[in-house]
């Protein structure tokens, strides 16, 4: 692939939360697309206590090249000490799928 796609993982502690990063992270074609889940439960340990809380997951699309851009402003408006930010390399792809991603996160 000419181009190197990315889905970039994060949770939100809410809906509207989640939408204002999905909103910013599209606005600034920083990413294609924003997939926000139904709540889900995680289950984690933080500063040593089990916490047990309602999230909001984002996939988000976006080229490889917009990463860091990416993070920036997920950790700007993120209200999490340490969000979660994980991204996974898509290695095949519908391909006029793949342009559209290209096409909608030039800057």
């Amino acid at each position: 692939m000419q181009h190197q796609y990315l889905v970039v993982s994060t949770t939100c502690p809410d809906e509207e939360q989640a939408n204002t990063l999905a909103r910013a992270l599209i606005e600034s074609r920083i990413a294609a697309c924003v997939h926000i889940s139904a709540p889900i439960r995680s289950m984690y340990i933080w500063e040593g206590k089990t916490c047990d809380e309602q999230e909001f997951s984002l996939q988000i699309k976006c080229l490889q090249s917009r990463y860091t851009e990416l993070e920036q402003l997920v950790l700007r408006l993120h209200p999490y000490q340490v969000p979660e930010i994980i991204a996974v390399p898509v290695t095949h792809g519908l391909p006029a799928y793949l342009d559209w991603i290209k096409d909608n996160t030039q800057p």
